[in-house]
């Protein structure tokens, strides 16, 4: 933790005279505020001396704001009509979004830093572009909150509603809070659109009365698992989300109703993921092996009302969105006041979210690893004492297939090509074992070690024939003795992969990010990437990544920000953010994300009083 303060610490100091760049696809409005350009209205250079209101607390601003224009109780069913975008659709368009927010920030504050600013004519389309207004929706005797009622218009804005346009408010909150209020708006209206687009899996697929015929249980069971459960706490969750919006236009704070949902009620999320690996073997069969499925989902699938999109991108959906709920959650605690009632409750929020969402992929890898341990096994012929591979706590990290040098180092007969034959690692979390492929499928055991007793080093450059090899050494192996092995692999990324994955706490550059220099290269996820090795990092949409190592043939080491999870991914998945002050505030914002370490925390939970909100 202390390196974690020192490295914010250090972020502080490089960002202290710039203005601070974000990363919310909502901010680009906000600078186009009505009356923003009124000396009279507390706009953007209000203080609170000359805004008494707005230095209050939350609660004391909600308040006041509340004489200006509550919203009416109605049913929260509306804002399920409304809702113009399937989640999957809602989901990818914001992402992009927020990539390209992203990249104008990067671009406009590096042409800045370069003494070229943007033309006025450049500056001018990009407002023009923001400002385009949405297909107004219909309007009735009753403000109603009408999300995304135009699918073919850009997301509507939590400022852009005709509610907030008519109230005034945006004449009396600052900036940093009509940010705050965009990032707790797409949750809920996010939330609106994956309860939408979950429905649909259930009606339109689920309940399908031909497909229930097709199906016998336990195939309906494996393939929807406990979906209904999911729905109903969707519902739910959604009821308490709209409810919290009709109590007035400026929404209070929404994090204490989602920390209240993640600790007692999204269980069945883990429940739901953790059947994922029987779920995608159960659908992949039914497809090959029983064409009338086949040829009725390929209908289904065809309906307008799926908009193109395969029954597997439904299937998908809890997941995608509990992992996508706390990236909201951290999107809103970017923007509450620090040491605030409402950033506790984002904290707390996070917290539960992040436990929910480790569950769940402990439960898919569980699964997924064990059948896996079991497979290595049945394939295994050991020339050695036999080792037990399965366990529960031992799983799979890397495996392949490299090129044993065999000879002395020194030996100037390189050129012969029986100085090298086949070798193949598996390689485990605590052991590796050396085999060799024979025929069948079989691979024979002939070394093994502790994964904590291995040691790498890279040769220097020896020529083309030595390229990409590789020292290993088993400092105790299956015959209590310490063994070396001179490997070759097919090229320098696949070198340096074996040797950051067989040997990870040798003196290297390895490291946390938060232990290293302020300023590491970082990338955002341009192109999304599902891992095909364990050593691999899956990447969605917008993921910013700090750079630990990279190689000439195009692949990166990286550490996700948001969740701190390592792994190779091709670098053409990415692009290099390339601006200091941006890096900069996203390692702040990663600091003040996972601050839940910090001692002070269990006094800040003292003082909290989740879901006891007083709001009146």
């Amino acid at each position: 933790m202390e390196l974690l303060a020192a490295a914010f610490s250090a972020a502080c100091a490089v960002d202290h005279d710039s203005s601070t760049s974000e990363s919310d696809t909502r901010e680009s409005a906000v600078g186009h505020l009505p009356g923003s350009e009124s000396s009279s209205t507390p706009g953007n250079g209000a203080t609170p001396e000359e805004c008494p209101a707005l230095a209050d607390s939350p609660t004391t601003l909600t308040e006041a704001l509340q004489m200006i224009h509550p919203i009416p109780t109605d049913s929260w069913r509306n804002l399920i009509e409304q809702i113009g975008l399937l989640y999957q659709e809602y989901r990818d368009k914001s992402t992009l979004q927020e990539i390209e927010t992203r990249r104008q920030q990067d671009a406009e504050i590096h042409t800045n830093d370069l003494g070229s600013p943007a033309s006025e004519e450049t500056l001018e389309e990009e407002e023009e572009e923001e400002e385009l207004p949405a297909s107004p929706p219909e309007r009735k005797a009753l403000p109603q909150i009408c999300l995304l009622s135009n699918p073919h218009s850009r997301f509507n804005l939590w400022q852009d509603l005709p509610e907030i346009q008519s109230s005034g408010v945006l004449d009396i909150l600052q900036p940093e809070e009509v940010k705050l209020q965009e990032a707790m708006f797409e949750l809920v209206t996010s939330e609106a659109s994956y309860y939408k687009s979950l429905s649909l899996l259930v009606s339109h697929f689920m309940e399908n009365e031909r497909l229930k015929k097709l199906l016998h249980p336990s195939e309906a069971h494996t393939l929807f698992s406990n979906v209904l459960d999911v729905l109903a706490v969707s519902e739910r969750f959604l009821l308490e989300l709209e409810r919290r919006l009709e109590e007035n236009i400026v929404i209070s704070d929404v994090c204490d109703i989602v920390y209240h949902y993640a600790a007692n009620h999204f269980s069945v999320y883990i429940t739901y993921v953790s059947n994922q690996t029987y779920q995608e073997r159960t659908y992949k069969q039914l497809l090959q092996e029983k064409a009338a499925f086949r040829e009725l989902i390929t209908q289904l699938e065809l309906d307008p009302k799926c908009r193109g999109l395969p029954l597997s991108s439904f299937l998908i959906l809890p997941f995608q969105r509990v992992t996508r709920l706390k990236l909201l959650v951290q999107n809103i605690l970017k923007r509450v006041e620090e040491r605030s009632e409402r950033e506790c409750t984002a904290l707390e929020a996070h917290r539960e979210l992040e436990l929910v969402v480790k569950a769940c992929n402990e439960g898919v890898r569980k699964m997924s690893r064990t059948e896996q341990m079991i497979s290595i096994q049945k394939k295994m012929e050991f020339k050695i004492k036999s080792v037990p591979i399965i366990s529960h706590s031992r799983w799979l990290l890397k495996q392949g297939e490299l090129q044993q040098m065999s000879g002395p180092r020194t030996s100037r007969t390189l050129r012969t090509k029986k100085l090298f034959q086949e070798v193949y690692l598996f390689l485990f979390n605590d052991l590796l074992v050396i085999c060799r492929q024979i025929p069948g499928d079989k691979y024979q055991v002939f070394d093994s070690a502790p994964r904590g007793l291995l040691r790498v080093e890279e040769l220097e450059d020896q020529g083309q024939t030595l390229a990409n090899v590789f020292i290993l050494r088993l400092l105790e192996n299956a015959d209590d003795r310490e063994a070396t092995y001179m490997l070759k692999a097919s090229s320098q990324s696949e070198m340096k992969r074996w040797m950051t994955s067989l040997a990870p706490n040798r003196r290297t550059k390895f490291v946390s990010f938060t232990s290293r220099l302020l300023d590491c290269p970082q990338v955002q996820c341009v192109h999304p990437y599902v891992a095909q090795q364990p050593d691999e990092l899956t990447l969605e949409l917008a993921d910013i990544l700090n750079i630990l190592d990279k190689t000439e043939d195009g692949w990166i080491f990286g550490e996700r920000l948001h969740d701190q999870e390592r792994g190779w991914f091709p670098s053409s998945t990415a692009e290099e953010i390339l601006n200091p002050k941006i890096r900069s505030q996203n390692l702040k914002e990663c600091f003040r994300v996972h601050k839940m370490d910090d001692p002070q925390r269990s006094q800040n939970k003292d003082r909290r009083k989740l879901g006891s909100r007083n709001r009146q």
